[in-house]
């Protein structure tokens, strides 16, 4: 048989509670500095205060390089025959590039592949009647005078297919300098223009990043009876834009 167990004292109990009172509140004032939240400090020991801002810089040029893609199409029966036609094809059109200025170095390959074409008759299982070979390149044109000549002078030659031509900088260094030095003009221009509004002065820069694009102009072509006749090419103009993003400090 169990003992009988003694409770205590009606009066003993509020001081238990005091107890466990004192106790809560000083786990908490020891926990309280890791809790709460904290500024970022300098190297004073002082809270950084900032400003945040953007700018941007766009520099437009005239493009110098072009790249035109073309290739051929072709359908025989028999692999080796469209394999054949399509190396004969080619050729043509690459000796066409070079008569009109093009480097070796600058044609690359960018399409080679073979497929088989299927015929599917009503009421039976597809079933293959020939195989399309295509075979496409790009080339740089550094001579923008010579681009209409090799365009014409591939589609003569025997290309089929005209998929298009962009428009580029060949060497964008300088232009991205100059839209850089426009971005971060213009985010101090920002940045002076807030701190006089809030009634404080900028004394240093705490972080800066950079983000930069150039927009290539495309002058697409559906097919080879787009140029028929002489092609009238314009390679208008082309961007540059940077942008940056600063973090200045403020006192």
């Amino acid at each position: 048989m169990t003992a009988p167990r003694s409770l205590p004292a009606a009066g003993a109990r509020p001081a238990w509670v005091a107890l466990g009172i004192v106790a809560g509140l000083a786990v908490a004032l020891v926990l309280l500095p890791v809790l709460a939240p904290r500024a970022v400090r300098g190297e004073d020991g002082e809270a950084d205060r900032t400003i945040s801002v953007s700018g941007t810089g766009t520099v437009t040029l005239v493009p110098d390089v072009a790249d035109l893609r073309v290739g051929v199409v072709i359908q025989r029966t028999k692999v080796r025959d469209a394999q054949a036609a399509a190396a004969t094809a080619m050729q043509g059109v690459v000796k066409a590039l070079r008569a009109a200025g093009v480097a070796e170095r600058d044609i690359r390959t960018t399409t080679l592949s073979l497929q088989p074409v299927y015929e599917y008759p009503t009421n039976a299982a597809p079933r293959i009647t020939g195989y399309e070979l295509r075979n496409g390149v790009v080339a740089t044109i550094r001579d923008l005078g010579r681009l209409a000549d090799a365009v014409d002078g591939a589609l003569a030659a025997g290309a089929t297919t005209l998929d298009g031509i962009t428009f580029r900088v060949d060497d964008p260094t300088a232009a991205e300098a100059q839209a850089r030095t426009q971005a971060v003009k213009a985010a101090r221009a920002t940045a002076d223009a807030l701190a006089s509004a809030a009634g404080v002065s900028i004394i240093g820069v705490a972080s800066i990043s950079e983000q930069s694009s150039s927009v290539p102009w495309p002058v697409p072509y559906a097919d080879a009876r787009a140029a028929e006749a002489a092609t009238p090419i314009l390679p208008g103009t082309s961007e540059i834009t940077v942008s940056v993003s600063v973090v200045y400090l403020i006192g």
